[in-house]
C-alpha cells in the first residue's frame, strides 16, 4: 500500500486576496454523528467493520514512522480514509458566503480541513448535497505563499514569493487521495441559529479531484495539534466531545470548541500530554502517559515503560477520536485478556469471524444477559485515573459477550479508542497541554 503523504507544489494564479485576521470563536457546539448509528446494524458488524479500518489505520501509522524523514516538498500527513466506511464521527459545518452546510469527518489525527470545490466532473466522489462552488462566494481567496498557514512556505526557502502565488496539494493515502489548492473561506459553525458562529479566512483545502468515496461526507475537518487544524485557527485553545453509548442510535454526540467546551463539577482529573514528536505526522498527535492497568482492585504486572514514547518516535500512546477499538501492545493486552477470562465463568468461543475480536465467551443464549462478575477497569494516567465501566470494555452481541480491545505489536503504537471513551466527557486543553476527562450522560449535554 502506498505512503500517505501530501505533496505540494507552488503555483503562480491570477486571484489576488486581502488577508483577514483569524477570529477566535466565544464557543461553538457542533452535533456528531457515528458513521454506523444507523437502525439493523448489529453490535458485531459494527465492531468486525471498525476494526478492519482499525486495523489498517494502525498499519498506515507504521509506515508513517518510517517515512517521517521526507525529501524537500513532501510531507507527510495523516487521516482517517483507509477503508471503506474510514472516519468515526461526522460533523456539519457551512462553507462560504452564503453558508453553504456540509457534513465532514472529524479527525483529532491529522490538522487539515478540506472539502470538494466545484468544478470537479469526474474527479470527485459522490457526496450529499452540492458541491461548494468558490466562484459564487464573495468571501473565497486563495491563501497567500507568504502566510504562516501555507504548506508551501517551506519550498520558498525564505524568499519572497511570485506574485499571484498560490500552493497546490496532493494529499495521499493508502485506498485514496485528494487535490486541490489551499484557500482562505469564513466558516460557519454551530448545531443551532442560536448557536451559530462565522468566522472569516479560515484556511482550507480547496479540493476539485478526489478519489473514493468518504462515507456520507463532502471532506474532512482536522482537530489535531498543528497549527492548520480547526482548534489552532479559531484560537479556541480547547475543545471537547462527549460520546453517546453504542447501542443508543438515536442520541447525537456533541463536538464544543472554545470555553464552552471547560469541563466544571466533580469528578474532573486531568492529565498532561506527552509532548509530540518533532517529525510529521506524529507531531499532531495527543500522546499521553499510561502508566498502569488495573482490573477492578487487581492492578497487571505490566513493566512501568511498556507505553513509553521513545526518543525515535516509535512506542508511546495517543488518544483518538477516530479509532473505535482500544490497541495496547501486545505485552500490556496479554495481561487484561489473562485478568479478565480469570473472572469469568462462561465458556471461551470463537468470536473472531463475527466480530474480529480475540476474546470472546459464549452466553446461553442470544438474549441472555451477562454475568454481574466483571468489575471496572481502570487506565492509570500521569495523575489521573480513567475508570472505565464494563459496558467501555466489553461488547454484547448475537449470544456472545467480548472483549472490545485488540493486541498491537510490541514497541508499536497503542491508542485509546472512542469505544473505551463512551459517557466520558473529554476536554483537550491545548493551551495547557492537558487532557481533562469526567463521566457523563452524554446524551443529555
Amino acid at each position: 500500500m502506498e505512503l500517505v503523504r501530501v505533496i505540494l507544489v507552488l503555483v503562480c494564479a491570477t486571484t489576488v486576496v486581502a488577508v483577514a485576521d483569524a477570529a477566535a470563536a466565544a464557543g461553538v457546539r457542533v452535533g456528531l454523528t457515528r458513521i454506523h448509528s444507523k437502525p439493523g446494524i448489529t453490535a458485531s458488524q459494527f465492531v468486525r467493520d471498525a476494526l478492519r479500518r482499525d486495523m489498517r489505520r494502525s498499519a498506515r501509522f507504521g509506515r508513517e514512522l518510517a517515512s517521517s524523514s521526507s525529501s524537500v516538498g513532501t510531507v507527510s500527513a495523516a487521516t482517517r480514509k483507509n477503508l471503506p466506511n474510514g472516519g468515526e464521527y461526522i460533523m456539519t459545518l457551512a462553507i462560504g458566503t452564503p453558508p453553504l452546510a456540509y457534513p465532514a469527518i472529524a479527525d483529532t489525527g491529522s490538522d487539515l480541513i478540506w472539502t470538494q470545490c466545484a468544478p470537479c466532473g469526474k474527479q470527485c466522489f459522490k457526496q450529499p448535497g452540492p458541491l461548494y462552488n468558490p466562484s459564487s462566494s464573495p468571501t473565497f481567496g486563495v491563501l497567500p505563499c507568504n502566510s504562516s498557514l501555507n504548506l508551501c512556505a517551506a519550498l520558498l526557502a525564505g524568499a519572497s514569493p511570485p506574485p499571484g502565488c498560490s500552493c497546490k496539494y496532493n494529499q495521499t493515502y493508502g485506498t485514496g487521495w485528494t487535490a486541490g489548492v489551499q484557500s482562505l473561506e469564513t466558516f460557519t459553525f454551530g448545531s443551532t441559529p442560536a448557536d451559530q458562529v462565522r468566522v472569516p479566512s479560515i484556511a482550507f483545502g480547496c479540493s476539485n479531484a478526489s478519489s473514493d468515496d468518504w462515507n456520507g461526507s463532502a471532506g474532512l475537518v482536522g482537530l489535531g495539534r498543528g497549527s492548520l487544524s480547526l482548534v489552532s485557527q479559531l484560537g479556541a485553545g480547547m475543545f471537547s466531545y462527549c460520546l453517546t453509548p453504542f447501542q443508543d442510535t438515536n442520541s447525537t454526540s456533541t463536538l464544543l470548541l472554545g470555553p464552552s467546551a471547560a469541563l466544571n463539577g466533580t469528578g474532573v482529573q486531568s492529565t498532561p500530554f506527552v509532548p509530540s514528536p518533532s517529525k510529521a505526522p506524529m507531531n499532531t498527535y495527543y500522546y499521553l502517559n499510561l502508566t498502569g492497568i488495573s482490573v477492578g482492585t487487581d492492578a497487571l504486572s505490566i513493566p512501568p515503560n511498556t507505553f513509553s514514547l521513545q526518543t525515535d518516535g516509535t512506542g508511546g500512546l495517543i488518544i483518538d477520536s477516530g479509532t473505535t477499538i482500544t490497541s495496547l501492545v501486545d505485552a500490556a493486552y496479554r495481561k487484561v485478556r489473562a485478568a479478565v477470562q480469570s473472572l469469568v465463568t462462561l465458556p471461551v468461543t470463537d468470536g473472531s469471524g463475527a466480530t474480529g475480536l480475540d476474546l470472546c465467551f459464549a452466553l446461553p443464549s442470544s438474549s441472555s444477559t451477562p454475568p454481574a462478575t466483571l468489575p471496572s477497569m481502570t487506565l492509570h494516567f500521569d495523575g489521573a485515573d480513567m475508570v472505565l465501566p464494563v459496558d467501555n470494555y466489553m461488547i454484547l452481541d448475537s449470544g456472545m459477550w467480548c472483549l472490545a480491545m485488540r493486541s498491537q505489536t510490541d514497541g508499536a503504537l497503542s491508542t485509546l479508542g472512542n469505544y473505551q471513551q463512551q459517557n466520558l466527557h473529554v476536554l483537550y486543553d491545548v493551551h495547557k497541554e492537558t487532557l481533562s476527562f469526567a463521566p457523563a450522560q452524554c446524551s443529555t449535554l
